[in-house]
């Protein structure tokens, strides 16, 4: 072993002989600083009282700095309109009767004591919506030697706020907590809030609501019943409902049933499902219906997603009874009158072109032109039996009567086919009639859709 080897011993041990004289000292230290706590808070304590306003001139206001912190969103009733908060209240004002000189008491600059112990502004929040008495937090405030005191106390906070709800599910609240002295004037106490606005720092993501801010403002109002003001402090909370879930579970399926809706002005009238699926909609619609309204608080205002319900379900009724009145005339027999000649020029002419609405083998944009029903010619006179007792067989009174019979199955030929024709006209005017109105109540569907859901963009 070498030199410094020794040195290196001896500087081991020289420490280690220096740890052990100083562990007797230790808590001789903690016990002088503990004592010296012990000294200073029955000082301090000894003539004083918290039920008196710590100020040393009596006509002097004392300031309050108000700062709350933002932790969670609890719950929000929109039936009842109250909001429940999980926040952190920090307050801070001067003890005019707690300072002392830190070098009489080794150091001490600040001392931990139950709030009870010492004298609290009385601010209380105004717009609270709980039946129970406040409570106030049995926390510690931390006292300074200059006579500052902070008090941080955690709240649960029940307050009331008015609900609108004219744009759900896309509607965006402003909920207003305010604090304010319940007995102290603004001659006696000024409550200022620290910052522009509350912290949102140790905030914890809501699932519903996405907060946009928190500013807070001061106000100084005169209420009736006193004559000195009164200040405030108000934290407005701006919310912003996230509304995915309700355009996935509510809007999208009546967006797809209102587009499915005037999908029966294309069925065929021969299914006989035209009417049933109207009414299989407007009973979809109605199911929807009941379920936003067991979701919704009772309002004086409609909200977006309700008027669209009503727009919608009203369209389908309307389209169901159309299509009523269209099979109607599908369904115009042999005895019907014939088309008019207005409706004959204007729907199975142009309007007919327009839609594309054309017979099997024509081709679109050109109508086959309306036919005319032949009247049918009477026979001179009945057909009977030739007259005269004529018994040659090659008699001209026997091709007589037999131009007779032709004529008369000729003109009952002839009733049927315009009767016929007739009843293909009525059918193909109600085609026209189910391919105007799909394209109507389509359009309408489509652009109530597109309204509604720009509303989420």
């Amino acid at each position: 072993m070498g030199p410094g080897s020794h040195r290196l011993s001896l500087s081991v041990s020289v420490s280690s002989l220096g740890l052990l004289l100083l562990l007797p000292l230790l808590p001789e230290c903690f016990g002088a600083e503990g004592r010296l706590a012990h000294k200073l808070f029955r000082n301090l304590f000894a003539n004083y009282t918290s039920a008196l306003r710590p100020v040393a001139d009596t006509d002097q206001a004392l300031n309050v700095t108000l700062e709350v912190t933002l932790s969670q969103i609890i719950d929000m009733d929109e039936r009842n309109q109250v909001l429940t908060l999980y926040l952190w209240i920090r307050q801070e004002w001067t003890d005019a009767y707690l300072r002392w000189d830190p070098d009489a008491y080794g150091g001490l600059d600040a001392i931990r004591i139950p709030s009870s112990l010492v004298w609290r502004p009385d601010i209380i929040l105004y717009n609270k919506a709980d039946a129970q008495a406040p409570a106030s937090a049995s926390t510690n405030v931390v006292l300074r030697h200059d006579g500052a005191v902070r008090w941080d106390a955690p709240a649960i906070t029940r307050s009331s706020c008015r609900v609108d709800v004219s744009a759900f599910p896309f509607d965006a609240q402003r909920c207003g907590l305010t604090f304010g002295s319940w007995t102290h004037g603004g001659h006696q106490l000024d409550v200022q809030p620290r910052g522009a606005a509350a912290s949102l720092a140790d905030f914890v993501e809501n699932v519903e609501w996405r907060v946009l801010g928190m500013p807070a403002r001061r106000r100084v109002l005169t209420y009736g019943c006193c004559s000195e003001p009164y200040p405030d402090v108000t934290f407005t909370l701006l919310l912003r409902r996230r509304a995915a879930a309700y355009v996935c579970n509510l809007l999208l399926p009546c967006v797809l049933i209102s587009l499915l809706a005037p999908l029966a002005f294309h069925l065929p009238a021969d299914s006989g499902e035209k009417v049933s699926l109207g009414v299989t909609v407007l009973l979809a619609l109605t199911v929807f219906q009941l379920l936003l309204a067991e979701s919704m608080p009772p309002a004086e205002s409609v909200p977006l997603i309700g008027k669209y319900y009503m727009a919608t379900m009203t369209m389908v009724t309307f389209s169901t009874a159309l299509t009523i009145l269209i099979m109607n005339l599908h369904y115009c027999g042999p005895s019907a009158r014939p088309v008019p000649a207005w409706a004959r020029a204007l729907l199975l002419g142009r309007l007919a072109r327009g839609l594309c609405v054309r017979e099997r083998g024509e081709p679109c944009g050109q109508s086959r032109p309306p036919e005319s029903s032949p009247s049918p010619q009477p026979p001179d006179r009945e057909a009977g039996p030739p007259a005269g007792p004529c018994h040659e067989p090659r008699c001209l009174c026997h091709q007589e009567a037999l131009l007779r019979h032709v004529a008369t199955i000729t003109n009952t030929f002839h009733r049927h086919r315009a009767a016929q024709r007739c009843h293909e006209e009525w059918k193909r005017l109600a085609r026209v009639m189910d391919r105007f109105f799909l394209g109507i109540f389509f359009s309408m569907a489509l652009v109530m859709s597109l309204l509604v859901l720009v509303q989420a963009l």
